[in-house]
């Protein structure tokens, strides 16, 4: 008789995720010394970032179970972010269940979460800084992350909330970070699949409060936002808006490759946007290469919102001899004789 259906899922999941890892492993540069003195290349880690919830603790029991299978070393790493009390005991336990499960090495990372962007970006932007240390210190090929489905889609509703565009739209990637560090095995598969999947392997999880308090935002929209969508809507809403994230990012991902190779047809021998030229591009290429042009200007990414390239755009669609435009990080757009200048101001 075979696993129960729940465990059988996740463990498919990684299964695939950790294939595709040893597929990069073996054809990475790094390789090529060891093939030329015919020893095999060392077997690669792979990290599981647990926080000993539900989703991360059926993520850390499948690659338990899954990587000796293929010759894979495993190990985990907790984040311990300090903002309620004991948290350094829950890290602990997590570490001692990792440790159970057979995960070798096992950290516990205590950070501290700052104030920028709000309390979950905080939080967020800490936790993913202690996984890239870790990840480097054990010198890791990736990090396995346990988003849902259910997460994917409260993320395609914030960014629908936020108006932020077909890229935001687009959710989590399955494979992000530098290098395709980070890897999301779980996308496809629910939240109450993973749960199941501890629960019918007595897998003892931990339920972190601030997922169900309604000062956060997520929380709110998992407790309070997508039931009512369904109610209102009817079943299929969280796979529907899964789904939209998978399209989205199709489409989006075309654009910016289309924005890469146009950009070089719309520069000068000066290096400057001719606006004639941008003009004569579809709004969103368009949109891509100034948003690209402000960034490599200086302009920090996560401070250049769609409203500042609109702003910078009606310098090419609207022109009426306005002045400058200022751009986060000291960075100014202005139009000079046809020409779109965009540096530090």
């Amino acid at each position: 008789m075979g696993p129960h259906p729940a465990v059988a899922a996740i463990r498919l999941a990684v299964r695939r995720v950790l294939h595709d890892l040893l597929t990069e492993h073996h054809r990475a540069p790094a390789a090529v010394p060891h093939a030329l003195s015919h020893e095999p290349p060392p077997p690669p880690l792979v990290l599981v970032a647990c926080s000993g919830g539900a989703d991360s603790m059926a993520l850390a029991s499948a690659l338990a179970f899954e990587s000796p299978k293929l010759g894979i070393r495993a190990g985990g790493v907790t984040v311990d972010h300090g903002l309620q009390t004991g948290s350094d005991l829950r890290a602990a336990e997590v570490v001692q269940r990792l440790r159970e499960l057979g995960l070798d090495p096992v950290d516990s990372v205590a950070v501290t979460v700052g104030r920028s962007g709000g309390p979950e970006a905080a939080a967020r932007d800490a936790r993913y800084a202690a996984l890239d240390t870790a990840a480097e210190r054990h010198g890791a090929a990736a990090v396995l992350l346990g988003h849902t489905r259910d997460d994917q889609a409260e993320t395609v509703l914030l960014g629908l909330a936020r108006g932020s565009g077909i890229r935001s739209l687009s959710g989590m990637a399955a494979v992000s970070g530098a290098g395709g560090r980070y890897r999301r095995p779980f996308l496809e598969l629910d939240r109450q699949t993973a749960r199941k999947a501890c629960m019918v392997q007595s897998l003892p999880v931990w339920d972190d409060p601030h997922n169900a308090d309604p000062a956060y935002t997520r929380s709110r929209l998992r407790h309070e936002g997508l039931p009512a969508l369904e109610k209102a809507l009817g079943k299929g809403v969280v796979e529907a808006l899964a789904r939209t994230a998978r399209l989205s990012r199709d489409d989006a991902d075309a654009l910016d490759s289309w924005a890469g190779q146009a950009e070089a047809t719309v520069r000068d021998a000066a290096g400057f946007l001719d606006c004639a030229k941008l003009y004569a591009l579809p709004p969103a290429v368009r949109r891509r290469i100034l948003r690209r042009a402000a960034i490599a200007a200086g302009a920090p990414a996560g401070s250049l919102f769609a409203r500042h390239i609109e702003e910078v755009d009606r310098l090419i669609t609207g022109w009426r001899g306005q002045g400058a435009i200022n751009l986060p990080g000291k960075v100014v757009a202005r139009r000079q004789g046809g020409r779109l200048v965009i540096r530090q101001g």
